[in-house]
C-alpha cells in the first residue's frame, strides 16, 4: 500500500463527522504546504505494539534530543483522537509559544506546547489555525515554505 494509500484508509476509516474534519484539514495542509513530505505513522512499536494514536505528519525537520541524538521527523501531524483532532506543531523550542500566542483567540481547543486539541473544527478559527501552522513550519524550517 502506497503512503497515499495509508493516509486515505486511515482518514477514511475515522467516523462522520471527525473524517469530514479530517479530510478538510489534510487538504488545507497540502495547500498551505504543497510540496511537504508525507508521513503515516501506524502508532505501532517495533513489535506490533499500539503506543500511540496513528497520525499524518507534513514536511521534515531534524529534531536534537538532549542526549545529543537526532532523529528526522514531520514538522506537523494530524491524528484522529477519543475526543476530536490533534493538530502537531513539532520542533517549537519555546513550550509556552503556542498557548501564549494562539490559546485565547483560536476557539474552543485546549493548546498545549505542541498542540492544538480541539472537537471540531467548527469549534476553532480555522484561519489562526492556519496562522498557527504556518507560524510553526517556518520555526523549525525557515527555509522551507
Amino acid at each position: 500500500m502506497t503512503l497515499q494509500e495509508q493516509i486515505k484508509q486511515y482518514i477514511n476509516g475515522q467516523p462522520h463527522p471527525k473524517r469530514a474534519d479530517l479530510e478538510t484539514l489534510h487538504k488545507r495542509i497540502l495547500q498551505l504546504m504543497p510540496k511537504c513530505k508525507l508521513w503515516f505513522l501506524d502508532g505501532k512499536d517495533g513489535q506490533g505494539r499500539v503506543v500511540s494514536n496513528p497520525n499524518v505528519g507534513y514536511g521534515s525537520q531534524v529534531l536534537k534530543y538532549a542526549d545529543g541524538k537526532t532523529k528526522a521527523f514531520y514538522q506537523l501531524g494530524i491524528s484522529a483522537n477519543t475526543n476530536g483532532i490533534s493538530v502537531y506543531i513539532m520542533g517549537i523550542e519555546d513550550k509556552k509559544y503556542l498557548p501564549g500566542t494562539y490559546g485565547k483567540t483560536i476557539g474552543k481547543a485546549s493548546v498545549t506546547g505542541y498542540c492544538i486539541r480541539f472537537k471540531s473544527l467548527t469549534d476553532i478559527n480555522m484561519a489562526i489555525l492556519e496562522r498557527a501552522i504556518q507560524d510553526g513550519v517556518k520555526k523549525t524550517a525557515p527555509d522551507i515554505k
